[in-house]
Formats: structure tokens, C-alpha cells, sequence
């Protein structure tokens, strides 16, 4: 497949390059710095915090499917994932490409947006220690991030193309194990943390599974 991989130096986005290659894809990478790289691919600069309609199209024409792993670097980035995935959108819509697979984040299932103004107060695979202790305390330091990651959820279900959202919850930088568990709508049970190289590992496998078109799908340990 032909692959248009946005932030691509991230912790997730490098090991999304490391991956495709490995699995034999062509790789477009998108990055702010073309010399944080790791891997010769072909790359486009782009900055998503302020985007170049122009860019985006050139980094998504031809693309089989694009996969993001953008998100704030800090706080004073927070707010900037739905304004840039929605640029994303629109220079796909431009072109004709129509998939996408998305990092979200597992607090998402519970945060009120625009699109989903009344979500379930508790997600079904949260258990006691997750609903009345590490939700609340990741609303209080990160609710800002959290809303923003769901804003950019409905962007995703607005936008007619064939989407796909991976909802990881802690990230560690534990190696690729390809041994996780998933849920299509909720989070997992006991699921408090998944490495980043298998958050990538599922984005790649969302590709070549029809069923997971227009869901958003929980991962973990």
C-alpha cells in the first residue's frame, strides 16, 4: 500500500515507518523537521499547528490510507489535533483519498464533544479503579487534551470517509509484541497500559480489516 503517515517522528509515527516498511508499504512521510527522520522515505514538510492546504494534498494525492499520530507535544500545543486533523480531512476530501486510522486516547469514550454531547458517564470496560479513580484524576490534569482529542473524533464521523480511531490508554515503551487486546466501542477491562509499538501495530492491521471502518476500537495490555 501507499501510506501517508502524519507526524512521523513522534513516538508512535516513527514506529508506524518502521513498521509499514518492514511490511513492505511506500511510506510518505509527513514532519515539521525532515531531519528528525530515522528512515530514507519520501517526506513532505507540513506544520499542523498552522496548516498548508497545498501540502496536505501533495503528502495525501495517491495515498491507499493515511495514518495519524498527531497530537499536542505540550500544553501549549492542546487544541491544535482537531484544527489539524480537520485540515487533514479536507485535503483528503480534495484528493479522493478516503481512509484514515487515528490515535485517540481511552478517556475519549467518556468525554462530551459537539458530536456526542451525552456519552456514557462510565465506559463499560472501566473497572472500579479506572471510573471513580484514574478517569477523574486524567480529566482534572488532561480534560483539555481529552476534549480535544474527541473534537477531533467528530471531525473523523463528519467527514463521509472511511475512518478508524484507536483509543490507547498510558502509553509505554515496552517492544512490539503483536499480543494486545481490543474492543470495538469501549475499553478493555484491567487495560491500563499498551506500548506504543502496538498501538502502531493495530493502526497497520485496521487497514486490511474491513470491520473496522467508522469504529473506534479501545487496545491494551
Amino acid at each position: 500500500m501507499k501510506l501517508t503517515i502524519f507526524a512521523a517522528t513522534g513516538g508512535i509515527g516513527r514506529l508506524l515507518v518502521d513498521q509499514a516498511l518492514a511490511a513492505d508499504h511506500e511510506v510518505t512521510a509527513v514532519v515539521r523537521d525532515r531531519s528528525k527522520l530515522t528512515r530514507d522515505v519520501r517526506s513532505v514538510i507540513a506544520d499542523l499547528t498552522a496548516p498548508d492546504p497545498e501540502a496536505l494534498r501533495e503528502a495525501v494525492d495517491g495515498a491507499d490510507a493515511v495514518l495519524s499520530a498527531f497530537g499536542p507535544r505540550g500544553r501549549a500545543d492542546i487544541g491544535i489535533t482537531s484544527g489539524g486533523t480537520r485540515a487533514v480531512v479536507e485535503a483528503m476530501l480534495a484528493t479522493g483519498t478516503r481512509r484514515i486510522v487515528a490515535v485517540s486516547a481511552a478517556p475519549v469514550s467518556t468525554t462530551p464533544s459537539p458530536g456526542r454531547p451525552n456519552p456514557p458517564r462510565h465506559d463499560p470496560g472501566d473497572g472500579p479503579f479506572m471510573r471513580y479513580l484514574g478517569a477523574p484524576m486524567g480529566r482534572l490534569f488532561l480534560g483539555k487534551h481529552f476534549a480535544d482529542l474527541a473534537l477531533m473524533e467528530d471531525v473523523l464521523r463528519d467527514s463521509g470517509l472511511d475512518w478508524t480511531v484507536v483509543r490507547p490508554p498510558r502509553l509505554t515503551d515496552k517492544p512490539l509484541t503483536g499480543v494486545y487486546r481490543t474492543a470495538f466501542g469501549h475499553n478493555l477491562r484491567n487495560g491500563a497500559f499498551v506500548s506504543r509499538a502496538d498501538v502502531a501495530h493495530l493502526m497497520l492491521r485496521c487497514l486490511e480489516e474491513p470491520e473496522t471502518v467508522k469504529q473506534a476500537i479501545g487496545i491494551a495490555d
